[in-house]
């Protein structure tokens, strides 16, 4: 009667033990389905950030031509009145132009980088999670 007893117990020990690891399993699926949606919210904000840059960068580039232009021809028409040849005033005006579009696309590089654009928060998110389930597989 002690090993009959000691079989079923067993058998009751196998089943509650095959209940809590299906248990943990289902726990780690739902946390990583939870992962994958942070991972698509904040993928879909820096993208919003990524096309809200570029299109700072159209707007700005498109508004700025016309000023630039005037500029130039400003200071081309100041440098020949001051006594410098043609040429020479407008070879300036194109290096001060050549500056300023240099200055306007570092500022929208700078905007770009991929550190700005990284998931950092998914990241960190998966790093913890990844603990967890190593805690719970020991």
């Amino acid at each position: 009667m002690s090993i009959q007893h000691d079989i079923e117990t067993g058998k009751s020990d196998l089943h509650n033990i095959s209940g809590l690891v299906g248990d943990a399993m289902a726990q780690v699926a739902k946390l990583f389905q939870n992962e994958v949606d942070l991972a698509k919210a904040e993928l879909g904000e820096k993208v919003q950030k990524l096309g809200g840059a570029l299109g700072l960068l159209a707007v700005g580039a498109a508004l700025v031509i016309p000023a630039i232009v005037m500029a130039l021809f400003t200071l081309s028409s100041a440098l020949i009145s001051a006594g410098w040849s043609p040429t020479l005033a407008y070879l300036t005006s194109a290096i001060v132009a050549a500056a300023i579009s240099g200055a306007l696309f570092a500022v929208g590089i700078k905007r770009l980088n991929a550190r700005s654009l990284t998931p950092q928060e998914t990241i960190r998110q998966f790093e913890k999670d990844k603990d967890t389930v190593k805690g719970m597989v020991r």
